[in-house]
């Protein structure tokens, strides 16, 4: 059987046997500088908001007159939407075509950005960053699912290099994103950092017009007749539903709420029923349940992100509340984070293996968290700056590796919403920690917080690293 699906031959599309895919596009367009630019610009989107918000809080509860606990809401609400949207838009995908949903999601960043940018309430600023979650969600499973079809096109798998470009696409803007919050809030105020995505998303709309291909004609039934949509509307709510209340156990961890794991248990219950009693379901349970690697891989990314986003967020509000550095400082302050960040995404883009790259990470984590468990009000500045750069080599290490390891181990007509759940467990990782920081700093950062962050980290950085040096799959090279 063809690694492309049943009865579809490389080189040719599901429209029909013997249809050659080179019919659609022209010979030379592959995976050109064109196609995947629109795609690239798309998807940085989405890292870029998590992390540009970091230096921004401070700002925001300040303008408000709001703390720590209330401003982290606006970290959880772009997760949760995240975290939902990712997986149900990588299925419209796979279902509807990439490029309508990819065009579709920039559009609706475009309303985000206008709504943040004139937001006259706190309220309002979480329906934009709500917005914006499920806008930024569409590029990735989108991109993913658009490489899937050119690689049917050629007949020929999508070439590492091109994944490494989207990774690094995604890894250098979150990255990136503190230093760029920080000079946006320096120069423009807070409100820059939502109006930014204004530009950006219409810049990738105009790109995708122009050079991201039509999607091709979808699966036709063995009668012939038009394609029936597999969207299996239930099972999509039922996901969103048991994950949202998973989301709001996780929200507040100072207060936990308990009572909502039996809600949970019953919902994904009925969830894994339906799954596993429907045609084509949202997503593939029996799959998963066979597909040890993927699942591993998807735990590891969450663990992983949980740590790095401790950072991200935790971090930046102890540098700016406690040492009293402004956004701008701070931004400054962690870009030796991002440096290495983007450096270490190129390395590990370079290597055939996971497991080395993916151990030097969790080391790193284990070293960097142990480093925030020293840090004080006097620390010296060389110190702050090596507690970054310790987080800056995992995440772009992480980064590259994980995607690597979910398009070996995911089916490739299912790529979209596989891509989808991998940055649903990210996202599951980064509300945990925006709870977690809640949780350590209540009104205000403060050296015990971070101390008390710090040693939940240590913890969890030594369990990653026992899972990944005793996962098998991870010997296989890509």
């Amino acid at each position: 059987m063809s690694p492309y699906g049943p009865d579809t031959a490389p080189g040719a599309t599901a429209t029909g046997p013997g249809q050659d895919v080179r019919r659609l596009a022209p010979p030379d367009a592959g995976f050109s500088a064109r196609l995947t630019a629109p795609l690239l610009m798309g998807s940085l989107l989405n890292p870029l908001n998590t992390t540009m918000i970091s230096t921004a809080l401070v700002a925001i509860g300040h303008s408000f007159g709001i703390g720590a606990a209330d401003t982290a809401w606006l970290i959880s609400v772009l997760y949760l939407a995240s975290a939902v949207a990712q997986p149900v838009l990588g299925k419209l995908a796979d279902t509807l075509g990439p490029r309508r949903v990819f065009l579709a999601g920039l559009v609706v960043v475009v309303a985000s950005g206008v709504v943040g940018a004139l937001a006259p309430d706190f309220g309002t600023l979480i329906v934009s960053r709500l917005l914006l979650g499920v806008g930024t969600s569409a590029a990735y499973p989108a991109a993913m699912a658009v490489l899937r079809d050119e690689s049917l096109r050629l007949g020929r798998p999508t070439p590492r290099p091109v994944f490494a470009r989207l990774s690094f696409a995604a890894l250098g803007s979150a990255a990136v994103g503190p230093a760029l919050g920080g000079l946006l809030v320096t120069v423009v105020g807070w409100r820059g950092i939502f109006a930014v995505n204004v530009p950006l998303a219409l810049l990738a709309l105009g790109a995708a017009l122009l050079w991201v291909p039509a999607d091709p004609p979808r699966a036709r039934a063995g009668d012939g007749s038009a394609p029936k949509l597999s969207l299996d509307p239930l099972g999509t709510g039922l996901f969103t539903a048991a994950l949202t209340v998973l989301v709001f156990l996780l929200l507040d961890l100072a207060h936990p709420r308990w009572w909502l794991l039996a809600p949970f248990a019953v919902l994904t219950a009925v969830f894994v029923r339906r799954q596993l009693r429907t045609p084509q379901p949202f997503i593939d349970v029996r799959m998963l349940a066979g597909n040890g690697a993927l699942l591993r891989t998807y735990v590891r990314h969450g663990l992983s992100y949980l740590l790095i986003y401790c950072v991200m967020y935790g971090y930046t509000q102890w540098l700016e509340e406690v040492r009293g550095f402004s956004s701008g400082h701070t931004g400054l302050l962690m870009l030796p984070m991002s440096v290495t960040a983007l450096v270490c995404s190129l390395l590990a883009a370079r290597t055939k293996g996971l497991r080395a790259p993916l151990t030097i990470a969790c080391l790193l984590l284990t070293v960097g968290a142990a480093v925030l468990l020293l840090l004080s009000g006097d620390t010296p500045l060389a110190v702050l700056l090596l507690a970054g750069a310790c987080f800056g080599a995992p995440q772009g290490l992480i980064g590259t590796s994980n995607q690597a390891a979910v398009q070996a181990h995911a089916p490739p007509e299912s790529i979209g919403a596989a891509a989808g759940l991998q940055r649903t467990a990210q996202y599951i990782g980064a509300i945990t920690a925006s709870s977690l920081i809640a949780l350590a700093y209540a009104d205000a950062a403060t050296d015990a917080g971070l101390h008390l962050m710090a040693g939940v980290a240590v913890v969890l950085a030594v369990l990653l690293t026992v899972l990944t040096l005793t996962d098998r799959a991870l010997r296989t090279r890509t």
